[in-house]
């Protein structure tokens, strides 16, 4: 999961920042402020205009985000796709046969497709614009370092993930993010603009709202990594659906047992980092740790 919600964020940045720079430089980036700066007492600010651009240019720049989740997925991290018909090694067999068989244990007509990137991390995520379009991709070092029944509550939580319409839950989350992040930062650069003298106000407003929009952007996430930490507990009580609540308990004390090793031997290997995101972290930096702590996540399961 925290994969999935890395590329997103990233991915969902680098689409609104280009959406606002192809659109000003399509309509001309004068015109396109006139629509919602009136130039009137006050900040001269149109609202209605303004909501209804940012409305428009959030949503778009979510789904687009979305619609590119899986290929940049696959580009980033190097993911090599498995042909269910192909020919396959016993280990890459296993995997394909594990995520089909949860796939169709929890009602998925389409098959996600499956893929192993090449990485000492212990880890997996699932992505993908729909249920029908989704990735299920595991470390080589989630292979190599767990056994047969932790990989197996791995995977089923992945799958939980596509179950539940995660990515598009947090795509319209996103979205309304974004409305806001776009919304705001023009008002923060017409108040700034409005600092400086009158020949300099085109520049430094275009400059404004870039900058704004990327630091909005990195305090929006912090509601996406909210919700990311809320569905982790939800995708824990699916995979124990899926494989059993034993084989998910099992896979979460296994990563707990990796992360307190690299801990103890105060690894700073990339294994080491990744795996800290599934753990999550305390103090300010558990705002922004995409999931929970994994033993409140091991007692919330056995609770149930």
């Amino acid at each position: 999961m925290g994969k999935r919600i890395f590329l997103f964020l990233t991915t969902n940045i680098m689409v609104i920042t280009t959406i606002f720079i192809v659109w000003s430089l399509i309509t001309s980036f004068t015109d396109l402020e006139r629509t919602y700066d009136t130039g009137g007492p006050g900040l001269g600010i149109d609202y209605v205009s303004l909501m209804a651009f940012s409305l428009l240019a959030g949503f778009l720049g979510s789904f687009i985000s979305l619609a590119m989740s899986r290929y940049i997925a696959k580009k980033m991290m190097r993911v090599k796709v498995l042909d269910p018909d192909g020919p396959l090694s016993s280990q890459e067999r296993a995997v394909v046969e594990k995520v089909h068989r949860f796939s169709r244990a929890a009602g998925l007509t389409h098959m996600p497709e499956v893929g192993i990137y090449q990485s000492s991390e212990v880890n997996a995520f699932a992505t993908g614009p729909t249920k029908k379009r989704s990735l299920v991709a595991v470390s080589s070092g989630l292979l190599n370092h767990m056994d047969d029944a932790a990989v197996e509550g791995v995977i089923a939580h992945e799958v939980a993930h596509v179950s539940n319409g995660d990515m598009v839950t947090m795509t319209l989350l996103q979205g309304i993010i974004n409305t806001f992040v776009i919304f705001f930062a023009r008002i923060a650069a017409i108040l700034v603009s409005r600092l400086v003298r009158s020949e300099m106000q085109t520049v430094v407003r275009f400059a404004a709202i870039f900058i704004f929009q990327i630091l909005f952007s990195i305090l929006g996430s912090l509601v996406v990594t909210a919700y990311s930490r809320y569905r982790e507990f939800h995708a824990d009580r699916g995979g124990a659906d899926l494989a059993g609540r034993d084989k998910m308990a099992h896979a979460l004390r296994s990563l707990k047992t990796h992360v307190n090793r690299a801990q103890v031997n105060d690894r700073t290997d990339d294994s080491a980092v990744q795996t800290m995101k599934i753990n999550g972290k305390g103090g300010m930096a558990r705002l922004f740790s995409t999931h929970p702590d994994l033993d409140e996540r091991i007692a919330r399961l056995e609770e149930k």
